[in-house]
């Protein structure tokens, strides 16, 4: 029997790299997450930055998503007018992801460390974060569907992977999905108490779509090259090397130039191709 080939590992970075990694984008149709368009400036006004984009990815031929906007606001915000502000943000997200042929949306998750211990304090607050997200993000959701872009939901200081998991399923539709950053899990871990990294893996199963592979030693978000920090990788990769699908894996990290070293250091663990 022959030995499923190893994933291959992808990256994140602004349209501005694209040239510099572009050759090792195409030598294995890598997984891409442009990381432009969760600024403001960039999403008002996406149309030239998506041309050049495309110009600099042909003949490329890998999964394309982007990150969604973030700065400023939760998708369960109890405010209606932020709500409803938070709603064109994503649907000019999913514009975004039209005009470049992407097929999947980061978006942040609502909950925090504070909601672990006090959602259930207050009788019906954890029902009202899942009616918030759903009263922003319903239009969103439907239009995702109709332009096969998968949403992802992505832990920030989520405690508890199951809420955010919880939360995406509630939508009940192929559209919505959970994403992991592998730091933020390592940071909940070590100093919230919250669930080791591989942990999230195993709970998310088939909802699991996308990965940010990032290294931390626990005590804040890094971002660092996987082989700079203390995360245990082959836990990691073994929980997702058992799921029955194949999550994006992309490498974010706060220093760019350190791409080639972070997935030399995955590579030579035999995690990664």
């Amino acid at each position: 029997m022959t030995e499923p080939a190893l994933p291959a590992i992808g990256a994140a970075m602004p349209i501005a790299l694209l040239p510099v990694y572009r050759d090792w984008l195409i030598e294995a149709d890598r997984d891409l997450e442009i990381q432009d368009f969760f600024r403001i400036d960039a999403l008002e006004d996406w149309s030239g930055l998506a041309a050049e984009a495309k110009r600099q990815l042909d003949g490329w031929r890998g999964r394309l998503g982007i990150h969604g906007p973030f700065w400023g606001f939760t998708i369960a915000s109890h405010d209606a007018d932020v709500r409803a502000l938070v709603t064109r943000r994503m649907l000019k997200g999913l514009e975004v992801c039209e005009g470049l042929g992407a097929t999947q949306m980061v978006i942040h998750s609502p909950y925090t460390t504070w909601d672990f211990n006090n959602l259930d304090y207050t009788p019906g607050a954890r029902d009202a974060v899942v009616e918030r997200a759903h009263q922003t993000l319903g239009a969103v959701v439907k239009r995702a569907e109709e332009t096969g872009v998968t949403l992802v939901i992505e832990n920030i200081e989520d405690k508890d992977p199951r809420d955010r998991l919880a939360l995406a399923r509630s939508f009940d539709s192929p559209a919505v999905k959970v994403s992991l950053d592998t730091g933020h899990a390592f940071y909940a871990q070590v100093s919230t108490g919250g669930a080791a990294v591989d942990y999230h893996v195993a709970v998310a199963g088939e909802m699991l779509d996308h990965v940010h592979v990032q290294d931390a030693d626990g005590h804040a978000d890094r971002h660092w090259a996987p082989g700079e920090g203390t995360i245990p990788w082959r836990a990691v990769f073994t929980a997702l090397a058992r799921l029955e699908t194949k999550p994006r894996l992309v490498l974010e990290l706060r220093d760019n130039s350190r791409i080639p070293a972070g997935a030399a250091h995955l590579v030579g663990l035999g995690l990664v191709r």
